[in-house]
């Protein structure tokens, strides 16, 4: 592909696109990179994530400029939302047409921005390509699958991502192996998460288990979130449990009575900083959540994702990350308490060095089509 100017040149800008609160953590270093290498950059905010405590202090925590556009979407069904994204997308390329679509995770609005750059012949890099999880259940399954067929460029994180690309026939000078960008914003504020601190600030117990569960499979039904309900229960019965609860399951666990135990302490979602700084002063972390499965790789702090499978696996095999289900929890975690379980490996995932940042900037600043 052949063209006038590179991406991020003074005729062209890179257009980052971001919705939801971990493509901001996966965005700040990159945007921080290209910026010191001089390239021109646009950052669109589809308002996916939309409140201050989902979006607003994300951009505070890791010091990302306010974005250029914010298409203020919100929330709705999968398919109202993501056509509203589209729509709001579509306007935005077409008002300021960039020379390059950087897209982030697996979120509705990464799939969005795909389709409409991929749509206007404009080149399309994806920024934690190949992860698979295999189970096409998940809403984000399908929008990682369909986010790297369109890709000109596919940045992965591990390398069994590669090896993914590389089965469903993508070519491999699309592939570069980077690392993962949400470990450089981790490493570059660890000495921010000051766990004492938040302990102090929210009257927090010394001993604790971090909770966070979002994903539909656990918060979408009645019967799941009465059953986790009863565990985290059990759980609260031998140490306390502080959960910042998530808007999507608010509702569904207030229903169930959550926070009806007195050892389990609800709280509204924290910005980046503060919730890291609560997942490394934490015993254990029970979640869904496949960025928290990073973190705590790196933080040693053991992880028990209640899920059946994980698109990132590397977390198990490096790090202190272990599938758990809802019926294996409270076992598993009584193992994780006694110190039976949860020993950190030696070494830590392949390139999950803090530069992630600076090799995709190297790769999107070198690229033209």
């Amino acid at each position: 592909m052949a063209t006038s100017a590179p991406p991020g040149s003074e005729d062209t800008a890179i257009a980052h696109v971001v919705g939801a609160r971990p493509n901001f953590v996966k965005a700040a270093p990159v945007v921080s990179a290209l910026r010191g290498r001089g390239a021109h950059q646009r950052v669109v905010h589809t308002g996916q994530h939309y409140d201050d405590r989902m979006s607003a202090v994300f951009f505070r925590d890791l010091g990302l400029p306010t974005p250029d556009v914010d298409l203020g979407v919100g929330s709705g069904s999968h398919a109202s939302q993501t056509a509203a994204l589209m729509v709001g997308l579509e306007r935005e390329f077409v008002e300021n047409p960039p020379g390059a679509v950087v897209v982030y995770g697996d979120v509705n609005s990464t799939v969005a921005a795909a389709l409409v750059a991929a749509k206007l012949g404009i080149p399309v890099a994806h920024v934690e390509a190949g992860l698979r999880s295999f189970d096409d259940t998940m809403p984000e399954e399908i929008n990682r699958k369909v986010t790297d067929r369109l890709s000109d460029l596919c940045f992965a994180t591990s390398p069994e991502a590669v090896g993914h690309l590389a089965t469903e026939g993508i070519d491999p000078s699309r592939v570069h192996l980077v690392g993962n960008p949400m470990i450089d914003t981790l490493l570059g504020n660890l000495d921010r998460f000051d766990a004492d601190a938040l302990r102090a600030r929210l009257d927090l117990p010394e001993r604790y288990v971090a909770a966070t569960l979002h994903r539909p499979a656990n918060v979408d039904d009645p019967d799941s979130v009465a059953r986790l309900t009863g565990r985290l229960h059990e759980i609260a019965d031998l140490v306390d449990v502080v959960m910042p609860v998530h808007p999507r399951g608010k509702a569904s666990f207030d229903r169930a009575g959550l926070g009806d135990h007195p050892r389990v302490r609800l709280l509204e979602p924290l910005g980046y900083l503060d919730f890291v700084a609560l997942t490394r002063g934490a015993e254990a972390v029970v979640t869904d959540s496949g960025g928290v499965q990073e973190e705590t790789t790196i933080l040693g702090v053991p992880c028990l994702t209640l899920r059946p499978n994980t698109e990132r696996p590397i977390t198990i095999t490096h790090g202190t990350n272990r599938l758990v289900t809802e019926a294996d929890l409270l076992a598993t975690l009584d193992k994780v308490l006694d110190g039976h379980v949860g020993e950190r490996l030696g070494d830590t995932p392949p390139l999950w060095d803090g530069r992630s940042g600076e090799r995709i900037a190297s790769v999107l600043t070198q690229w033209s089509r």
